[in-house]
């Protein structure tokens, strides 16, 4: 079984074909499903599909860095207040983004360090969103790190150095389609880097793998990603399969 740490079913994008799409990944032996929340607005879609399908799809409570705005302390109040009402898989995805918009800069460095006081409060992984500012997000790991902190670079991008980093605080990298895309330079990184800090994802419906890129992704392409990691490691797609399962395993609890 493989398990796709981070997807966004529960978007509009698959309303036509929801109860499909989890058939599809089913059937390419992909079992379970993170959902990472993104602000207020998608909440109750979310906890509906966990709702669906209790025993595969697993909630996460955050805000995300592009959802960071003038309002971000009523967001932050709202996605605490669940918190405080019952059990999440992570919080996430939190962090900061520099790619669209710098305007919420120092919004986005509270909004993320609070999240990861929550993590720690509740002793659950934090899954981080690091686009243009990957080895600023690591910074503040670093600052604010502990026993207690775990989690992932959700869609890791980066270099070689930044991943070490990553590695050496004991968090995971999540890999996605990416790493198909033949400019991305993801896949040189990814050989030199060992399978036990390795986690799948497919951020479902964005980054779709080769050969679908350029239409919306779903869960059941993350054979894509695996095959393409056993390819760039020269080993099985069962040994990639087997190690990120129970790396996700490991750092969900379940």
């Amino acid at each position: 079984m493989m398990i796709d740490t981070h997807c966004h079913l529960y978007l509009d994008d698959f309303n036509d074909d929801r109860p499909a799409i989890i058939e599809r990944a089913n059937a390419e032996d992909i079992g379970r499903f993170y959902l990472p929340a993104i602000d207020s607005n998608i909440i109750d879609s979310m906890l509906q599909m966990e709702k669906d399908y209790p025993e595969q799809c697993f909630a996460m409570m955050g805000l995300h860095p592009c959802s960071v705005k003038e309002n971000y302390e009523e967001e932050l109040q709202i996605a605490e207040g669940w918190l405080a009402r019952r059990k999440f898989a992570a919080i996430g995805e939190t962090g900061l983004d520099f790619y669209w918009d710098k305007t919420y800069t120092q919004q986005q460095y509270l909004a993320f360090k609070t999240q990861i006081s929550w993590a720690k409060k509740y002793k659950i992984p934090v899954v981080i969103h690091s686009r243009q500012s990957t080895q600023e997000c690591i910074d503040v790991i670093k600052e604010m790190h502990d026993a207690d902190l775990r989690g992932i670079f959700h869609c890791f991008g980066g270099s070689l150095e930044e991943a070490q980093q990553i590695i050496n605080l004991g968090f995971y990298l999540g890999i996605g389609g990416v790493i198909t895309y033949k400019n991305s330079g993801l896949a040189a990184v990814i050989e030199k880097l060992p399978l036990s800090n390795i986690v799948l994802e497919t951020d479902a419906p964005y980054l779709t793998p080769v050969p679908f890129r350029g239409k919306r992704n779903e869960s059941a392409y993350l054979k894509y990603v695996a095959q393409k990691i056993a390819a760039v490691k020269k080993i099985s797609v069962e040994e990639v399969s087997a190690t990120t399962t129970i790396n996700a395993k490991k750092l969900f609890g379940n």
